[in-house]
């Protein structure tokens, strides 16, 4: 039987955790129809020079026995049409029984590009996949408000994970004694309409930790009340070594980039905590934080969505709460210092 084939995002020769989910769930699926995993690499000869041998690395360690690598010279970013393209003729070469992404912006849009060109239907954002006669899904809609259960019929499922639905490393880590996997090498035919949406250039930000891998999130909705007003979560976050993100009310005021964005139409978290202050909890922000493993809200008004979802919270305000718990933590490390004590802060 034809393999389980996979598509595995990476920025600039590393590969994030959504994309060891969608190889998790891709490793569940092969079991389960009784084949192997094939993961799908796209970039172009500079990349692959680079980068080749620790990504399929990535791949053989996390299950596959197959490694697609797609190179062009379009493929040096991301673009839909390309990468769509290119996924198209993975599709034509290997004859996969079903094609996996993540559930990101770029899985998401490449493998609805896929669809379109293949004429098949696409489920995207599941939380379970049976295959079968006809294949079972649930998948997430209404901004993750809602579990539908659907069923999926056709000559090749295309399916996209939702984030954070499953763990990429839990139970199952990677295997690095695993045999090399076989390595096949597909040059793309990339017409002009693929440079019609391309990535031509970026501006690399500050070093760190990022809002999606960072195990603290420390955001601010219109309760913060201005721009200034997120110096005391920005002093916050670097006590408990984390990062700063904000709801979409924040950006449209333009008091922070859309890169701290936090929600469906941001970024979707999955931190140790999340501390939400001044956030009234829109279903579409709760679609982004709704990963966090514990969250901590703090608001005035006790029936805020973002109080009746989170595990604790503190109502009161924002204002004096925050810079209360930054001196908190300043003196039990001055306390802890003073006594020759090492380890975490307890909070």
């Amino acid at each position: 039987m034809s393999g389980v084939a996979v598509l595995v995002e990476q920025h600039r020769g590393i590969v994030p955790g959504s994309a060891l989910e969608a190889l998790r769930v891709a490793n569940t699926l092969a079991a389960d129809l009784g084949t192997h995993v094939e993961a799908v690499l796209l970039g172009d000869d500079a990349l692959f020079e680079a980068h080749g041998d620790e990504l399929t690395a990535v791949c053989t360690a996390h299950g596959a026995s197959v490694v697609h690598c797609c190179r062009h010279e379009l493929l040096a970013d991301y673009g839909p049409d390309a990468w769509g393209m290119s996924l198209a003729a993975v599709a034509e070469h290997a004859r996969p029984s079903a094609m996996v992404a993540a559930g990101t912006d770029r899985g998401a849009e490449a493998m609805a590009q896929l669809a379109a060109r293949l004429d098949v239907p696409l489920v995207a954002n599941c939380v379970r996949i049976e295959p079968g006669t006809p294949w079972t899904v649930s998948r997430l809609q209404w901004g993750g408000s809602l579990v539908e259960d659907v069923t999926l019929e056709s000559p090749l499922p295309l399916l996209t994970v939702a984030q954070h639905a499953v763990a990429a490393d839990a139970s199952d880590p990677p295997d690095v004694h695993a045999a090399q996997a076989t390595v096949s090498v597909l040059a793309p035919e990339l017409g002009p309409a693929a440079e019609r949406t391309l990535v031509r250039k970026r501006v690399d930000r500050t070093g760190g930790i990022t809002l999606s891998t960072a195990t603290v999130v420390v955001s601010g909705g219109r309760g913060v009340g201005s721009a200034d007003g997120f110096a005391r979560l920005e002093e916050l976050a670097e006590l408990l070594g984390g990062r700063v993100g904000c709801s979409r009310a924040v950006t449209n005021n333009g008091w922070r980039s859309h890169a701290d964005q936090v929600g469906q139409t941001g970024t979707r978290i999955a931190p140790e905590i999340y501390i939400a202050c001044g956030i009234s909890g829109a279903i579409q922000h709760w679609v982004g934080a709704m990963g966090s493993k514990n969250v901590l809200a703090i608001n005035i008004d006790p029936e805020a969505n973002m109080v009746t979802k989170a595990g604790y919270a503190v109502i009161a305000d924002l204002h004096e709460v925050v810079p209360a718990v930054c001196d908190e933590i300043r003196r039990r490390r001055d306390r802890r210092d003073e006594s020759g004590e090492s380890g975490p802060t307890s909070t």
